[in-house]
């Protein structure tokens, strides 16, 4: 049952979680647009397309967003009770940090249940749509400008410069020149003219007055016959076909055989199916080299029970192979042997080279399906340093704590990131090196937690100041005078 106590520790740590959590999760979203910037500038995209994809990348983003918050408020949490001395009363009432940790610590349990939910149902989906949504924006075009004085050569087949732009998309001194033809050379010049855009924004129409057309037809394998033709006119009409400018969306089908893409559900299936292709691979090359290696079906001689030849006439001792082997066959001998180590070479290094292929595939599902337990078992991990790290501290505001907050996710995302490398590697395996920041961070918070309920002055600067002068005199003593 939850008693007032409980209630007090919950509602000081609700207010700065929602806080930090939002703030974590802005923090790395605007981090992953500083890196795709040059890719959404100049596209031409709408409010709902960005809107969109923040939506979607936001979504991909919780699961790392939730530790750094339940890291950074329990910090904030304990640290403010500290500083008040609130702690102090609790701990002068009898009451154990431990039993004043639990209702955070089930708080932190029922956060990280609903990290793994979010892992395993919305995050295949979130990744899919949102990378599917990037690769698109990054393969598309920069949206059509077009400025005076400069050449503009993105409209395939067309190089297009206008002197200058007036209002009412009026546009002065145009020259477009045809790139259809290398062998010939078609422009058109006009003194002015009127720029528009179709209403469904797949055209451009040029409305050009007082103007020539120059136009080259002929032969390319005879220059005799080529023709060099000058048209004025009043008026002419140019359409443009801007389609290339518009973003080509890629169905989510297309991205979903990705393991990034897959629930809980859905990997151990594919895990299962990978090892079991795996297994038949390995054996199948077997098979395959030893099919190649023709004397293995052939009955040897020599029985290797009874150390005796099967045919008296080979009774005889035999010191080397040259004895058996005609001069004769030895050339033919030798070329048949130095083909069939070729072809056993090329056999052996294509299999290797495909089962390391399925191998490393194998990997990366398996790397993914820890990957969900381990991101939201990280909320716990983490609230286990916050917790005793903020009661150690005494620290209340975004000061302090969030100095220590930093210096413990960065811990956390680097020993997370290196472990991943490994296993991609194959240097750990995938359950060694996914976990790699969970054994590394576990024993440093139950240090923590043991100096907390010990009240260790292990973050006093006043403890560290009473032993550098406690060094001081006894380094004096030990001067001679």
């Amino acid at each position: 049952m939850f008693k007032k106590l409980d209630r007090l520790v919950v509602k000081a740590f609700i207010g700065p979680f929602v806080a930090t959590f939002f703030i974590t999760l802005l923090v790395l979203v605007m981090q992953f647009f500083w890196l795709y910037i040059d890719d959404f500038v100049g596209k031409g995209l709408s409010t709902g397309i960005i809107l969109k994809f923040i939506w979607y990348q936001s979504a991909v983003l919780v699961p790392l967003a939730l530790p750094l918050a339940v890291l950074l408020s329990s910090l904030m949490t304990f640290g403010n009770l500290g500083e008040s001395f609130e702690l102090v009363a609790i701990k002068s009432a009898g009451i154990s940090l431990l039993r004043f940790m639990r209702p955070l610590f089930l708080v932190s349990v029922l956060i990280s249940g609903i990290a793994f939910m979010f892992s395993n149902y919305i995050i295949p989906v979130a990744t899919l749509k949102s990378r599917t949504l990037l690769s698109d924006i990054v393969f598309a075009k920069p949206a059509f400008d077009l400025k005076e004085g400069v050449f503009y050569d993105k409209i395939p087949g067309y190089a297009i410069k206008i002197g200058q732009k007036q209002a009412d998309s009026i546009i002065k001194d145009v020259v477009v020149y045809e790139q259809n033809n290398p062998l010939q050379d078609n422009f058109i010049i006009a003194k002015n003219g009127i720029m528009k855009v179709s209403e469904d924004k797949r055209f451009l129409e040029f409305y050009l007055k007082d103007g020539w057309r120059y136009q080259e037809r002929g032969n390319q394998y005879d220059n005799q016959s080529i023709e060099f033709i000058r048209i004025g006119f009043k008026e002419y009409r140019k359409q443009f076909d801007l389609g290339s400018f518009q973003i080509n969306w890629t169905p989510d089908s297309a991205n979903k055989n990705n393991e990034r893409m897959y629930s809980m559900r859905q990997l151990n299936k594919a895990i299962d199916s990978l090892e079991k292709e795996l297994l038949a691979t390995k054996q199948r090359s077997d098979s395959e080299i030893i099919r190649m290696i023709h004397f293995t079906s052939l009955i040897d001689s020599f029985d290797t029970k009874s150390r005796k030849f099967t045919n008296d006439s080979l009774a005889k001792k035999i010191k080397s192979f040259d004895e058996i082997l005609p001069d004769s066959a030895r050339t033919n001998i030798a070329q048949q042997v130095h083909g069939l180590a070729s072809s056993l070479r090329f056999s052996a290094e294509s299999s290797s080279n495909n089962i390391n292929d399925k191998a490393r595939v194998l990997r990366r599902h398996k790397i993914e399906w820890h990957r969900k337990i381990t991101l939201s078992l990280a909320c716990i991990v983490l609230f286990l340093i916050g917790a005793p790290l903020g009661s150690i501290i005494r620290k209340g505001g975004l000061g302090t704590p969030l100095i220590f907050a930093i210096v413990f996710f960065m811990l956390f995302y680097f020993s997370s990131t290196m472990g991943e490398k490994f296993a991609k590697e194959n240097t750990l395996s995938p359950f060694t090196g996914m976990w790699l920041a969970t054994f590394v961070l576990v024993p440093v918070g139950i240090f923590l937690t043991v100096k907390a309920m010990r009240d260790s002055q292990l973050f006093n600067k006043e403890f560290y100041f009473r032993i550098s002068k406690l060094f001081t005199r006894i380094l004096r003593k030990k001067q001679p005078e």
